[in-house]
């Protein structure tokens, strides 16, 4: 097992990881706040681990909650219906809540956990790949509304973070792929060596490569983890962590939430800031051209899909939390390992981006 600290100005806490870790008891009894204990999963990965997580935990006032999978059902009464199920419980305020399952169920859960009496214990459980590189390290929690991703949420770190990489076995593919966007980010956004490495080791990590997996696990949670320590709520550099994110959270709302997967729209998102980059002025030629190949080489998306109107995609990027004052904050790239927050954007820039990528 390795072991990855996360230090934030409101929480340190230990990132975990490990294959088969989640029926180590030790484990979860270190991070266990009182005797009450929820265990929140969704109706696909609750009959894989479910049982598993269950039988590894002290104590006798152990309960569960399934709710719907998917990110459409990411809403205000799938969060209401966790608030429900601990108010039913009579919990108190250490009461610990664990999120089981991928970066919807770790948002609703922690979100949950950071609502009720204005915050309980958390362990982050994920079992995706897009999770545990990401999701599940930072403390951003959230639900979303109609009109865009992820508006209403707070900043909650968990008491720890558990990750099994031998959940990995169960993902679907497509799910896995879809995580593999987030590992090219760390790379594209401030760590260019981790970047090459990735080019050079695309087929051993589609191929589920075990050594190559665990690594670009362990590197892209210390690349965050360095980041959040130094930027807990996004006052500065942490934004830099949603390169291609304006653009994909937009692609994702004009789905409703049903069309892409998260990974697919933020692979997408990354080819068209790099190209915004290059509108701007700003960026190397070579960036897109590389960013291209090994997100193809990886199997993810490089191009917009019909029926995907521009302006409409651009009314969505107007709710985008980067924003101030009503001017686009976007994060670009002038090379690879090289990510910067550019507020001179225009709306003429970003649909002829768009229109590029037709």
């Amino acid at each position: 097992m390795k072991t990855i600290k996360v230090s934030t100005s409101s929480r340190s806490y230990p990132v975990h990881i490990g294959a088969g870790i989640r029926h180590r008891g030790e484990i979860w009894r270190d991070y266990i706040r009182g005797a009450q204990v929820l265990v929140v999963s969704n109706e696909t990965v609750a009959p894989l681990y479910l049982d598993d997580v269950l039988s590894a935990l002290p104590g006798d006032s152990v309960d569960s909650l399934i709710v719907a999978d998917g990110e459409r059902f990411k809403t205000a009464q799938q969060w209401l219906q966790i608030l429900d199920k601990l108010v039913d419980l009579k919990a108190s305020r250490d009461v610990t809540v664990i999120a089981l399952g991928g970066g919807v169920i770790g948002d609703l859960a922690g979100f949950a956990a950071a609502a009720y009496m204005r915050g309980v214990g958390l362990i982050q459980f994920p079992t995706s790949l897009l999770a545990q590189v990401d999701a599940s390290v930072g403390g951003k929690t959230a639900i979303n509304h109609s009109q865009g991703k992820n508006l209403i949420g707070a900043f909650y770190q968990p008491d720890a973070v558990i990750i099994d990489t031998g959940t990995l076995a169960t993902l679907p593919e497509r799910e896995y792929i879809a995580g593999l966007a987030e590992v090219v980010k760390y790379g594209a956004l401030g760590d260019a060596e981790f970047f090459r490495w990735l080019q050079q080791n695309a087929t051993r990590l589609k191929e589920h490569e075990a050594e190559a997996v665990q690594y670009a696990i362990e590197h892209s949670i210390r690349n965050k983890a360095a980041i959040v320590a130094a930027d807990e709520t996004e006052s500065g550099q942490r934004a830099l962590l949603n390169l291609g994110h304006t653009f994909a959270h937009a692609i994702e709302t004009a789905g409703a939430f049903s069309d892409w997967l998260h990974g697919e729209a933020v692979a997408l998102g990354m080819l068209l800031a790099a190209r915004l980059s290059e509108i701007r002025g700003i960026g190397n030629a070579k960036t897109l051209p590389a960013l291209n190949r090994l997100l193809s080489e990886l199997g993810l998306p490089i191009r917009l899909p019909a029926g995907l109107d521009s302006p409409a995609l651009l009314d969505v990027m107007r709710l985008d939390k980067k924003n101030v004052s009503g001017q686009f904050r976007f994060v670009l790239l002038s090379d690879i390992g090289q990510a910067l927050i550019d507020p001179q954007v225009d709306e003429a820039m970003i649909l002829q981006t768009l229109e590029d990528f037709r």
